[in-house]
């Protein structure tokens, strides 16, 4: 090919100015232009082709993604699945070698997809394994819950799970990376149903921390140890959808793209969640996807050929330049300020028909009048001229609308290039310190290896003392150091009062619990700095919940109990039926019921009568109430008569 362009005929003025005319010469000049340019677009392509199939950037990559949603002990996740099929589909479009996307595995499948993806992991550069679903930590070992674990008790998790370590291994043969994403930080339901067999064994609030042994390892939290991860509103976590964003990017070192996924997350979760990364890597960038490679020899910026192609489109302001520029350029910044030209096109050629129409309707509304028309099709020729006149008024407040939108986008425009020429000469003058940073700093380290090495060493005098000396103590006061060390015992489990500063008995007893349930053995009588650091390292309850009575332990709380009717809480702390009550006598009852009978013995007797009638010489009428019919006592009645006797 290129000695095909060189083997291109020059262009010899003298001699053909004789044998061609003016129109001939352009035409070939313009030919040998073309061909020219297709001989250098060639020859870069070969070059590039070249420096893309070189050995160095021939590395395997190779990627497991599980997800687990379909628990059937627990409540159902919805997003693992979806997040499972997102970071799958990531890995296919950033080139891996192979992907295998699992989803709701019980644990022999786990099992088996790491240890067959052990196998493929052997000759491979870099491995990545991506976990979505439920985790949980305990004492201090982090597992992944498969979809058939019931976990009844705390000793299920180490038969019915899998620890971080059967992961770890299954990438250890990797050469380059060994990567572990966890989007298992859940809050797990399994930690509130199950049972302790041991009152000391702790299970944290979502993952514990993990340093990895192997070099070259990282492994990737969606939330910090301690803290649960959220499963998001829509389809994906905001974890997962964040991790797709970045890692993908050509070139990016993963610890700044986890960074960058870091504030995405906070962002999104308003600083509730926070991603968080353990292990470590070398000074030099690993991209999960390498950059793309430069093409050599000097190439023209696309960017530039765009603007200049803008900016001619711009200069011509027709319908046919702005369309062709869309049919080469269809999307993009540029893209859619042609489409704001367009639109502005259109405006003006609706605000023109409409003004011709105006005028037409007018034309004919005149017309009518000189011809004495009817009052009929002079109302209606008015009416149209009048709707045409709105449409013209409508048509040029929406020209002048897009003009707005046209310039708004031009200013936008301006603004995004001056924005890119200082960012450009921002990270050119940070490449320029950080050179001259490098330099000084060589230069020091040369200047200390020129010293000699008696002046660097230290008398071993100097050095026992240095080993001998005590660490730094802690620039707490005492009162603060105090409640410090007060605040942790209450968050830890093992002290229900406030934190007041006030080193108490019951301080000291809170502290001796915490000696016999976390095995250490830290003077109770004062509040110490390594006290402190130890409860700090707790990332749980560490004491037992002891509730009052009346109280039973739901979680972390205590909550009163409450009995149905009829019911009440025993001596065992139970609800138990209440006995009912027997009628016992006393001697007030007894007293009061001799009184009674006293009373009805001393009273007269009530009458019987009741419903009697009674004669006398002035007629016969009823007994009166509380009355009683007696014989009259009185000389001469003989016995005979009746009288009426009331009380």
């Amino acid at each position: 090919m290129q000695a095909d362009c060189e083997g291109m005929p020059a262009r010899n003025d003298q001699s053909s100015s004789h044998s061609y005319d003016q129109d001939t010469r352009r035409n070939m000049q313009l030919m040998m232009k073309h061909t020219l340019r297709a001989c250098s677009l060639a020859l870069g392509a070969l070059a590039y082709f070249a420096f893309c199939c070189s050995p160095a950037l021939a590395e395997k990559r190779v990627a497991l993604v599980m997800g687990n949603s379909a628990y059937k002990n627990t409540l159902r996740l919805t997003n693992p699945v979806n997040d499972a099929a997102l970071i799958g589909d990531m890995f296919k479009k950033a080139g891996f070698d192979a992907v295998d996307v699992k989803t709701d595995l019980n644990a022999s499948e786990m099992r088996r997809a790491l240890r067959e993806f052990a196998g493929r992991v052997r000759d491979a550069d870099m491995a990545v394994i991506y976990y979505a679903g439920h985790g949980i930590e305990l004492d201090g070992t982090n597992y992944l819950i498969p979809t058939d674990a019931a976990l009844e008790t705390d000793a299920d998790v180490y038969d019915e799970a899998l620890p971080i370590d059967r992961v770890l291994v299954s990438i250890e043969p990797a050469k380059q990376l060994r990567l572990v994403i966890l989007d298992a930080c859940r809050d797990n339901p399994f930690a509130k149903t199950m049972k302790r067999t041991v009152a000391s064994r702790a299970i944290g609030r979502g993952l514990a921390k993990v340093e990895p042994t192997s070099p070259n390892t990282m492994i990737a939290f969606a939330a910090k140890a301690g803290s649960t991860a959220s499963d998001g509103d829509s389809r994906n976590s905001p974890f997962a959808t964040a991790l797709a964003d970045h890692l993908p990017k050509p070139g990016l070192d993963l610890r700044k793209a986890f960074g960058f996924v870091r504030d995405d997350v906070l962002r999104s979760t308003a600083n509730k969640q926070e991603p968080f990364v353990y292990g470590s890597l070398g000074g030099d960038d690993v991209p999960l996807v390498p950059a793309k490679p430069a093409a050599t020899g000097p190439q023209a910026n696309p960017q530039s050929e765009l603007r200049r192609d803008y900016e001619l489109a711009l200069q011509l302001g027709t319908r046919d330049g702005w369309e062709a520029f869309l049919a080469q350029y269809p999307e993009g910044f540029y893209a859619n300020l042609a489409k704001g030209q367009l639109n502005k096109i259109g405006a003006e050629e609706t605000r023109a028909a409409a003004e011709q129409k105006a005028r037409t309707a007018e034309q004919e509304k005149a017309r009518l009048i000189a011809e004495r028309a009817q009052k009929a099709e002079q109302e209606k020729a008015a009416a149209a001229a009048k709707a045409a006149e709105e449409a013209r008024i409508a048509a040029e407040k929406k020209k002048e609308i897009e003009q707005a939108r046209a310039e708004a986008a031009e200013r936008e425009r301006k603004v995004a290039e001056a924005a890119a020429a200082k960012a450009l000469a921002e990270k050119q003058a940070a490449e320029k310190v950080k050179a001259e940073l490098a330099a000084k700093q060589a230069a020091e380290k040369a200047e200390q290896a020129a010293r000699p090495a008696a002046d660097r060493q230290m008398p071993e005098a100097e050095q026992k003392l240095a080993t001998l000396s005590p660490a730094p103590t802690s620039t707490l006061s005492a009162a603060d150091l105090t409640k410090s060390v007060q605040s942790e015992l209450r968050r830890v489990g093992c002290l229900s009062g406030a934190a007041e500063g006030d080193w108490s008995a019951t301080s000291q007893r809170s502290l001796a619990l915490f000696n016999k349930y976390a095995g250490t053995q830290f003077d109770a009588k004062l509040a110490s700095v390594d006290a402190l650091d130890a409860l700090k390292a707790k990332p749980g309850r560490v004491c037992p919940l002891v509730c009052n009575f009346g109280f039973k332990a739901d979680g972390d709380q205590c909550v009163k109990i409450t009995c149905r009717a009829g019911y009440r809480v025993g001596d065992d702390n139970e609800c138990e039926k209440i006995p009912e009550k027997k009628p016992v006598a006393t001697r007030e009852d007894s007293r009061k019921r001799d009184q009674g009978r006293k009373e009805a013995e001393s009273a007269a007797p009530k009458s019987q009568a009741s419903g009697q009638m009674i004669c006398t010489s002035t007629g016969c009428r009823p007994v009166s109430k509380g009355c009683r019919i007696e014989r009259d006592p009185r000389p001469g009645s003989a016995g005979m008569s009746q009288v009426e006797v009331c009380h």
